[in-house]
């Protein structure tokens, strides 16, 4: 795999902007109420912006009446899907790095076929044939990636690099970004693969401490100067992988993007900073008990007043049957309860000692 690269002065003060903006962030207490909020608008804007960045026409408001409500917009059905299926990816995303997945090539095929097929897919098979990225203004060809035949090896040394990488301590920061920059340069699949890129870069982040409270999306910069993101993606002058891209020099590419981390970093600490000075009443005992999948439920109700077993499962990224257990016990622990017992298919709604909070939450 090519790691040709200079630590640069640039890239090294951006480095040390990330870790003062995760020890701030990690210093910060906010209220889990706050917290949560921030983290799903995180996820929404990562869905909305990842997505975009491939020519996915929703707005910002749209992706998330799509994600959160499941509307349908009868004309932009793959749009949609899209933007659900990466938002269950993002959701797969946090629990893998909390139960510290090691990066496997079956892993990746698994998170391709969450972002491009959905939660039911069997992870994707590597491309068969070549593929070729062309300007879609003028049909000139931008890129020609490796053949197929060469994929599954230059898959194994990628995968092989992120271990021996992080064995190394390599600044995680750059394990991301060469990660990234490799993965879309090899454009292992047909379809799907600059969305795939970054969930995985986001997943390394994630499993070493770089997550930020999950407060953050990289994706928004990126779309903030699309030119850009795609200027330092071009680290060669010729189109073909075998003239010149396997052997670039990575330094402008990782520049750009340790400095979008830096930037965005830098935000989420001044935003969690500003939260933290907001007057804050202490946590009442009811709302501490909750645990992280409990809090997220919770915020449905800020939005709805009942909720189904299929909403739950959509907002938790889990199977109906884990969520049907999760939710007995919320029953027997008193802040759930069935809106209409008649009914064939249950409802939930909160309990009388819990609707009070609902105000506070979205005050």
């Amino acid at each position: 795999m090519n790691t040709r690269f200079t630590f640069t002065p640039a890239i090294v003060r951006d480095l040390m902007e990330i870790e003062a903006a995760r020890q701030t962030v990690h210093l910060t207490v906010l209220p889990p109420q706050v917290a949560e909020r921030l983290r799903q608008q995180a996820r929404i804007r990562s869905t909305h912006y990842s997505t975009r960045i491939e020519g996915n026409r929703l707005t910002l408001v749209e992706a998330e009446q799509a994600v959160l409500e499941e509307r349908r917009f009868p004309d932009r059905e793959r749009d949609v899907c899209e933007v659900q299926n990466y938002y269950r990816a993002l959701q797969r995303v946090e629990e893998w790095a909390e139960q510290q997945m090691p990066i496997t090539e079956t892993l990746i095929r698994r998170l391709h076929a969450l972002i491009f097929s959905g939660p039911r897919a069997r992870p994707t098979a590597y491309r068969d044939g070549q593929n070729v990225i062309r300007d879609s203004a003028t049909g000139a060809i931008i890129y020609l990636p490796p053949e197929a035949a060469d994929v599954p090896g230059l898959m194994r040394d990628m995968v092989a690099w992120i271990t021996q990488a992080e064995r190394e301590e390599l600044p995680m920061p750059v394990i991301a970004g060469l990660t990234h920059y490799q993965f879309v340069t090899i454009h292992p699949f047909y379809d799907g693969n600059g969305r795939t890129a970054r969930a995985l870069a986001t997943l390394i982040l994630y499993r070493h401490g770089y997550d930020l409270g999950r407060f953050y999306s990289l994706e928004e910069v990126y779309v903030q100067d699309l030119p850009a993101y795609y200027a330092a993606l071009q680290t060669h002058p010729h189109h073909n992988y075998y003239e010149g891209r396997t052997g670039a020099d990575l330094t402008g590419w990782l520049a750009y993007f340790i400095h979008s981390m830096a930037v965005t970093f830098r935000r989420v600490a001044d935003e969690v900073r500003a939260q933290a000075y907001l007057p804050a009443t202490p946590e009442p005992s009811e709302l501490r008990r909750l645990d992280r999948r409990a809090r997220r439920v919770l915020e449905l109700f800020t939005r709805q007043e009942t909720v189904t077993t299929a909403e739950v499962a959509r907002a938790l990224g889990l199977s109906p049957r884990t969520v049907r257990d999760l939710i007995a016990g919320w029953l027997a622990d008193g802040w759930l309860e069935v809106a209409d017992p008649a009914r064939k298919t249950r409802c939930y709604r909160l309990s009388a000692e819990y609707r009070r909070f609902i105000g506070e939450m979205t005050a």
